[in-house]
């Protein structure tokens, strides 16, 4: 009987390993400027996170303009520029086949300001407060 793929918790080894790869050679045909876009060069975009599919032929890129501004507009333009992004990846990382590029919004940093507004909130801090000692607790007698 033919074993079946089991679900893991997350991804493997080889899969964080190609898509920090990917990562890199995103991060390094964005920054050196190899795109004739305005929308591209006028922006600095942050690739914080890419994620791999198992079988590694789908790369879903977490992008964020720097600032948050023109969010749409950066979207739009790499998505647009995707076929060129595509042969830039596959001509720096060593892979039998070259992934397909899907971009979306990195909302990490939307997540963090919200957890940070939280742990500075009035509940929070009347929590972390330490109560003052009671003196009619005087155990030195």
């Amino acid at each position: 009987m033919a074993k079946r793929f089991e679900q893991t918790t997350g991804p493997t080894q080889r899969q964080q390993r190609v898509a920090e790869l990917v990562r890199h050679a995103l991060a390094e045909v964005l920054s050196r400027g190899d795109l004739q876009d305005d929308v591209l060069t006028r922006n600095v975009i942050t690739i914080p996170e890419v994620r791999m599919s198992p079988d590694l032929k789908l790369a879903t890129a977490y992008v964020m303009p720097l600032g948050g501004r023109d969010e749409d507009a950066v979207l739009k333009a790499l998505e647009k520029n995707k076929k060129l992004l595509r042969q830039e990846v596959a001509r720096r990382v060593n892979l039998k086949f070259a992934p397909d590029l899907r971009f979306r919004r990195d909302e990490s940093f939307d997540e963090a300001a919200r957890i940070d507004a939280l742990l500075r909130s009035e509940r929070v801090a009347r929590d972390t407060v330490k109560p003052a000692p009671d003196p009619s607790d005087d155990d030195s007698e």
